[in-house]
């Protein structure tokens, strides 16, 4: 099948590379001049796992294009992928604006029957509108049917969910948008029953309540964490012991600074908007976003434990990205433990295997206040404490001998390494929950 996906970022992007690596010919749209000129050089500017390899190799078979032409991307298109960037506004719901633009621009130059998919993450009754968007603009008489295919790809491992995915959900109102759906994932129906046509108000929503419900179990654990901090249990092996049971399971059971990243805060935000248009109260999300914001200063109130006044004090930080193997620190906890250090009078001396340069861009009007190391050592060199934010593989295997070389106190809000192995060697170990 030939693809137009509209949006280069995480989801356009991945999807463009991975559906092209399945053997249709796509071409990626944006309208990022810039962006589109290293694309089509094999310069991918987002860091995923394996996505630079299959980008390279995909451009030079041919089955992958990247242009800022949309009448190119159309031209005999079957699927019409809309994966463009839906940001929170300043009132914290999601901005659409780029979607509707998106179905106006299809809506004038289509001339042939499409299937108009909504990739990216988009309140229910989204599908609704885009319809009656693109239908107002159509110069030509051409029928077309909208779709709703929810992502499910997790930042850092998004090319490996995409090859195997453990579920595949359309949301479909006719025969023929379902038989195109199921063209394109046709590699993978054919290996599992992993596949779920369900109607587009449902797809819709099952994104969203995916992640709420995620979410949800992120809290709840930190809220369990505080607790066994205070009692002096081990909220690591409470995790181990809840997850055991195989309803509960112990995936988003580890304890920590609290969720972060373009997806979670910002769907967690959306549902609730969503839910409170419709006249209904969410009220365990009311909590969730809650206790995610109070968990940051959790953080920072066991950094005050050992430094009661942080004026003139230099904190390391190990972390930048909202979870490891990706650059993105949109939402990242990382930076809102700088912000609130910073406040406090603190400088801070931080280190991220790939977020440094994302991050730059968002505290550029703090660069007064933050130093960003060339390594992991180099930020702990004339600073008083570390926390590390984000568990990075190369943070794993350390010596605490190294770090007491340095400084004393230790914040993992990880739960990364063994608290007796720094104590050990004198050194101020905090954890979560333990």
């Amino acid at each position: 099948m030939k693809i137009c996906v509209l949006g280069t970022g995480y989801v356009g992007l991945v999807s463009s590379v991975c559906f092209a690596e399945l053997g249709h010919q796509v071409v990626g749209v944006d309208i990022d001049e810039e962006k589109i000129k290293k694309l089509k050089n094999g310069i991918s500017p987002i860091y995923e796992i394996g996505l630079d390899d299959l980008l390279k190799k995909n451009l030079a078979n041919g089955n992958l294009s990247f242009t800022n032409d949309l009448s190119f991307g159309l031209k005999d298109a079957s699927v019409v992928l809309n994966a463009v960037g839906t940001p929170p506004d300043e009132q914290r719901r999601v901005d659409l604006r780029y979607v509707y633009e998106v179905a106006k621009q299809v809506g004038e130059l289509l001339d042939h029957y499409i299937v108009f998919v909504n990739k990216s993450t988009v309140p229910v009754g989204t599908a609704d509108e885009v319809k009656k968007i693109i239908q107002k603009n159509l110069k030509n008489e051409v029928s077309f049917d909208v779709a709703s295919n929810p992502e499910f790809l997790r930042e850092g491992s998004a090319v490996l969910d995409f090859m195997k995915p453990d579920r595949i959900i359309i949301g479909v109102e006719s025969e023929k948008a379902e038989e195109y759906l199921r063209e394109l994932y046709k590699p993978f129906i054919d290996k599992s029953d992993n596949f779920m046509t369900t109607s587009i108000k449902s797809a819709e929503l099952i994104k969203y309540a995916s992640n709420s419900f995620l979410a949800t179990k992120i809290s709840f654990i930190n809220e369990v964490a505080n607790l066994c901090g205070i009692v002096g249990a081990d909220v690591v092996e409470v995790s181990k012991g809840m997850g055991l049971d195989t309803r509960i399971n112990n995936k988003f059971l580890e304890a920590g600074p609290g969720f972060g990243g373009s997806c979670f805060p910002k769907d967690v935000d959306e549902f609730i908007h969503t839910a409170s248009d419709n006249g209904v109260e969410m009220r365990i999300l009311e909590a969730v976003v809650k206790t995610n914001q109070f968990q940051r200063s959790v953080v920072i109130q066991k950094l005050l434990k050992h430094l009661p006044d942080l004026t003139g004090k230099t904190i390391a930080i190990w972390g930048l990205s909202f979870k490891p193997d990706t650059d993105d620190c949109r939402e990242s906890q990382s930076i809102d433990i700088i912000q609130k250090l910073i406040q406090k009078g603190a400088r801070v001396k931080c280190f991220d295997p790939m977020g440094m340069e994302n991050t730059k861009k968002i505290l550029k009007d703090n660069r007064n206040y933050v130093e960003f190391a060339p390594d992991k050592m180099s930020a702990l060199i004339d600073s008083d404490a570390l926390i590390l934010m984000t568990h990075w593989n190369e943070f794993k295997q350390i010596d605490p001998m190294d770090i007491k070389k340095y400084l004393s106190i230790v914040i993992d809000t990880r739960n990364l390494w063994p608290r007796k192995d720094f104590e050990k060697q004198g050194l101020i170990y905090e954890g979560m929950g333990r």
